[in-house]
């Protein structure tokens, strides 16, 4: 535990309503939405601006205390999980929105502005930032995970969308990486090392990121099928065809049956696809969904239903954003094992089919970001039956090995933090000795986010 003399330092630097060692606030960033045990931190600080950041780090360097940054604690493989205690930074008062350069299609935000209320104040511009996790993420946690989500396969991952960033550093440097232009040969590209480093080389304060418009239409789909082949290999044939999707989602028949029980639905419980397209033209988009219903047709799809609008966008939708809360309430008591894997999209069917073998005896829902090979599972059990949870762990291992066998990843969008560090030399091989020697470069007392990504 930090000395009260220790305590009284941090309140000069931020302020003495922005430093916390109560019980209950130090429990809140005691743990993310996993599985993984929650560890106490010391202290919890508020900075509010990159100068604050840079004074924190060097007081908690000098004298080796662990740094653990915060943004909005959804995250999933206990990434900002306190392992050493110490000092969670937390950036939520850090949210504003800095500047909205409207012509240039970019914005300049703070790390803790979730990505939500940006969007929100966006759409008044007709501009949008296109990632979408589903949790209310902060940009800067979203950075840190290089998050995706569902409209992924047309519009990439948070990577793509990085332009710029200010990042203090593990002693409290503060340096900028990237530029503003929409292209540049200029050096390392630094803004990608940064992206996905889940906090361990230094806490990301401010970021600039392109914008893409607001469509002007949308249409949605969903189909269910009679088997779980004829769902994903349609998902590779709509793929093929050079058809656009804005978002593609499968789920199987077990997640509608949950959501049916949750939410007193009566939808048909089988393998089903969500889809959404988007662009210009209404006619445009008729035409493309007149061919994926050729497509769905040729797959013997049992039922079709579709509209056009935001609104019936998000009422085919639903379903797909009351998964993971549905699953739970339908298990009291039980704790989630969620894995996450990516496959090249020939290989999706064949994953999801041994996906379906390897959890045929537990309670396992699967479903996932169809269109960029992306596969979620979550289990639900108990971790305090070292029998059952065993059963469990073993089946994440065999469906990360089999990823990794069909030349996929072992985390296609939760990043690494503490679960999925031992899959790491099977994936990266020799060039994980190079991660760890820049992680030992940037951060040679292994103070920022210890024991995240690396074993």
């Amino acid at each position: 535990m930090l000395r009260r003399e220790e305590i009284e330092e941090l309140r000069s630097i931020v302020g003495a309503e922005w430093v916390s060692t109560g019980d209950s606030v130090r429990k809140l960033h005691s743990r993310d939405e996993s599985f993984h045990e929650s560890v106490l931190p010391d202290v919890v600080v508020w900075p509010h601006s990159t100068e604050e950041v840079s004074r924190l780090l060097k007081w908690a360097y000098r004298r080796k205390i662990p740094i653990t940054p915060w943004g909005a604690g959804t995250s999933l493989e206990g990434n900002p999980i306190p392992v050493r205690g110490g000092m969670v930074i937390s950036l939520q008062e850090m949210n504003r929105i800095l500047a909205i350069r409207q012509e240039d299609f970019q914005v300049d935000v703070q790390a803790g502005i979730n990505y939500k209320e940006l969007n929100r104040q966006l759409s008044r511009y007709g501009l949008f930032f296109p990632p979408d996790p589903g949790a209310d993420a902060t940009i800067g946690g979203m950075i840190g995970n290089n998050a995706s989500g569902i409209r992924t396969v047309k519009y990439g991952a948070t990577k793509d969308y990085v332009m710029r960033l200010v990042v203090v550093l593990p002693d409290g440097e503060i340096i900028q990486t990237g530029t503003r232009a929409r292209k540049s040969s200029s050096g390392y590209d630094l803004c990608r090392l940064f992206t996905g480093s889940e906090g361990t080389l230094g806490i990301i304060t401010e970021a600039t990121l392109r914008l893409v418009g607001l469509p002007a239409n949308f249409m949605a789909l969903r189909a269910t099928f009679p088997t779980l082949r004829a769902a994903t290999d349609t998902v590779f044939q709509i793929m093929s065809s050079g058809l656009t999707p804005s978002a593609m989602e499968f789920l199987d028949e077990e997640v509608v049956r949950v959501i049916n029980i949750d939410r007193g639905l009566s939808l048909q419980e089988n393998p089903t696809l969500l889809m959404e397209f988007d662009g210009f033209s209404k006619k445009g988009l008729q035409e493309e969904i007149a061919f994926v219903e050729e497509i769905c047709r040729g797959n013997g799809c049992s039922s079709l239903d579709k509209g056009i609008g935001p609104e019936e966008r998000n009422r085919l939708w639903e379903i797909r954003h009351l998964t993971f809360e549905s699953i739970k309430r339908c298990h009291p008591g039980l704790s989630p094992l969620i894995v996450d894997v990516a496959v090249p999209l020939s290989r999706y069917s064949d994953m999801v089919a041994f996906i379906k073998q390897a959890v045929a005896d537990l309670n396992a829902y699967i479903f996932g970001h169809a269109g960029d090979g992306n596969i979620h599972v979550v289990i639900m059990d108990d971790p305090g039956d070292e029998r059952r949870w065993e059963q469990v762990q073993r089946a994440n291992e065999k469906i990360v090995l089999k990823a990794l066998e069909l030349e996929g990843t072992c985390t296609g969008e939760h990043g690494v933090g503490i679960g999925k560090r031992g899959f790491l030399p099977r994936e990266h091989g020799k060039s994980l000795k190079l991660m760890k020697r820049i992680k030992e470069l940037l951060d040679p007392e292994g103070l920022m986010n210890p024991e995240k990504i690396f074993l």
